[in-house]
């Protein structure tokens, strides 16, 4: 009798549908979750309230979106005042749908109306649309007094206010009502640091999208194709899917791998080039940020070196990963910037690294040399963060970059990217010469992979 080990998984992946005969991610759930656990780090600080301009913060705080238009904009506002329930100052006619159909958004007694959240959590009101309104208008004025108003009704005008981002213009008119202003953002990452089930839920979900998407890459990866078709493809494969917004597609081949320049370009993809992607899309808000090294058509053994080496520091740090370890842990088991060719740990930033991800993709905790080994955080379960490890070939030109997203379990973690990373895998056509299929181990120059071309003593000229 052959026993079998079973492995329950911390996650799992559903269909995108909503149905009758399967409980999948539960929206009113997760609303409810969010909301609470940002009260309580409000009700753990000593701010009077929280007001955010930055969309990830008021998605968190009051579930509203209107787009990935308007993430740049500083357009829209929400408070959160202690004790209170949210309040969101929407574009224009956003507000008006917010009413219709946001009913979480009516704090008033009874059945929600959408009058009934015309008066308490979903206003129209607009910001300075950062300095585009002439400043004679009086908007940041009108945007203090709406926040100040509120801050009266609570009792609540003499505490410290607490903001993520904002513009000069409104600092200074809150200022003026007599609002302290303060740092809000560490009390909305502290609270979205832990994710809940169903936040776990979508960043798997938004991980087997790129599952796919890298499917589709390397059926696709071949020479002659260019880094921006690349980018086209998994954009397409992505929204096909149900991605509500492709935040960016790092395609990065040959000579630009190394130093990694964090931007995709036309260049045209050659036999023997490494290409390394970065996949960064939002599902339901939920981000990811995943990348993965091909070859094309062959792999030198400088590149198929470095990223066996790029693996061993990636799994050595999953292996460490479980309630009680520290950021500094893990950290410690990466490599100096000076070990792979940086002066210091600032230039070398975010080629050893992790990061959170959640509504966005760096959030708490952060894993550097830069930070981490002064300033452990510890990690925690219910922790969602991604490890990226880099490493530069010893040819001078090529690289390899590999990213993991975890889960932190009870007793360890679990990995929710899934497209296959434990060795280098060659995309492209496969070759045949006359003697059979040629090697995938190879130097992209061709004469380097003869004895004679490689100049040795003792080589002779094939046989006429």
């Amino acid at each position: 009798m052959i026993r079998r080990e079973v492995t329950a998984l911390a996650t799992r992946t559903f269909g995108t549908n909503a149905v009758d005969w399967e409980e999948r991610i539960d929206f009113g759930r997760l609303r409810a979750e969010r909301l609470a656990r940002l009260k309580a780090e409000l009700d753990r600080s000593e701010l009077g309230a929280l007001l955010s301009f930055d969309m990830s913060n008021t998605r968190y705080m009051t579930a509203t979106h209107i787009g990935t238009w308007a993430m740049d904009k500083l357009i829209r506002f929400a408070l959160l005042p202690r004790g209170g329930a949210p309040i969101v100052w929407d574009f224009g006619s956003a507000a008006r749908h917010h009413q219709l159909y946001n009913p979480w958004l009516d704090h008033t007694p009874g059945e929600p109306t959408a009058a009934g959240a015309a008066r308490t959590g979903a206003r129209a009101g607009i910001s300075t649309l950062r300095g585009a309104f002439n400043p004679n208008a009086g908007i940041a004025a009108d945007v203090a007094r709406k926040v100040a108003d509120e801050l009266r009704a609570h009792g609540l005008a003499d505490a410290p206010l607490g903001i993520d981002v904002a513009e000069m213009p409104v600092l200074d008119a809150l200022r003026a009502e007599g609002i302290q202003a303060v740092d809000g953002q560490q009390v909305f990452l502290s609270a979205r640091r832990i994710k809940t089930k169903d936040e776990i839920a979508l960043l798997t979900a938004a991980c087997s999208m790129v599952d796919a998407a890298y499917t589709e890459l390397y059926e696709f990866l071949r020479p002659g194709v260019r880094e921006n078709e690349c980018v086209g493809l998994v954009s397409k494969v992505l929204y096909d899917l149900g991605s509500e917004y492709v935040e960016g597609v790092n395609a990065i081949s040959g000579e630009r791998c190394s130093p990694h320049p964090h931007v995709f370009s036309d260049r045209l993809i050659r036999p023997g080039d490494p290409a390394f992607f970065d996949i960064l899309h939002s599902y339901n808000g939920y981000r990811t940020c995943y990348y993965r090294t091909l070859a094309v058509g062959s792999a030198s053994v400088a590149q198929r070196d470095a990223y066996t080496r790029c693996r061993e520091y990636m799994d050595a740090a999953i292996a460490l990963v479980k309630p009680g370890a520290t950021t500094a842990d893990i950290v410690s088991l990466w490599p100096t910037a000076q070990e792979f060719g940086f002066p210091d740990e600032t230039a070398a930033f975010a080629l050893q690294y992790g990061h959170g991800v959640g509504l966005s993709i760096w959030e708490k905790p952060i894993f550097s040399r830069l930070v981490s080994l002064e300033h452990p955080e510890p990690l925690e379960e219910g922790m969602v963060f991604a490890l990226e490890t880099y490493w530069p070939a010893r040819d001078g030109w090529s690289a390899a970059r590999i990213e993991e997203e975890v889960v932190v379990t009870a007793d360890g973690c679990e990995v929710i990217t899934k497209f296959p990373a434990e060795e280098l895998l060659v995309a492209g056509r496969k070759y045949w010469t006359a003697g059979g299929a040629l090697n995938t181990l190879r130097e992209s120059q061709s004469h380097l992979n003869t004895a004679a071309g490689r100049g040795e003593k003792g080589s002779g000229r094939a046989e006429e």
